[in-house]
């Protein structure tokens, strides 16, 4: 007798649990990768790694946004770029349209320090992706695909109203 189909609310959510599983997992390889690659002046917090991402990604962007992309408030980002500029890994530099405000840029040794991490963590991304079967890569390239246009159309929301594709 064949297995009944699941519904279309059973596999969102079973996708919703694999996906929280694996976030899990990558961020265990995620911190060793960053240990890896580490010495011993590195951001140790995943808030310093989520900022350096987010001024890696806008060059010279003002702190204010930053404050407002990571749902953070100014003090607390003031801190972060406090630690991350003693280490050497950002500038602070005036706004030439606004004296009373930041820009924040990455250094050449904050910019080395990503790229580690990043070429760390897709070693070992491209290391399990490999060892799949040739009709699940191309499965997971594309349901990873949908699954960040969902996120940031939705900006990280719990779901998507505006979505063209039926849930599967």
């Amino acid at each position: 007798m064949p297995a009944p189909e699941a519904t279309p609310g059973a596999i969102c959510f079973q996708a919703t649990q694999s996906a929280s599983h694996i976030t899990e997992l990558l961020d265990v390889l995620w911190e060793r990768s960053k240990d890896a690659t580490t010495q011993a002046t590195a951001p140790a917090s995943p808030s310093q790694l989520r900022l350096m991402y987010v001024i890696d990604r806008q060059d010279g962007i003002r702190m204010r946004t930053v404050c407002h992309l990571l749902a953070s408030s100014p003090p607390n980002v003031s801190r972060m770029c406090d630690r991350l500029q003693a280490i050497g890994f950002l500038q602070r530099l005036p706004c030439p349209e606004s004296g009373r405000e930041v820009n924040l840029r990455l250094t050449p040794a904050g910019k080395r320090h990503l790229r580690r991490i990043r070429e760390q963590r897709e070693t070992m991304l491209h290391h399990a992706i490999h060892h799949m079967p040739a009709a699940e890569r191309l499965a997971l390239a594309h349901g990873l695909t949908e699954l960040a246009v969902q996120l940031a159309a939705n900006d990280g929301g719990e779901h998507s109203r505006s979505s063209a594709h039926p849930a599967a």
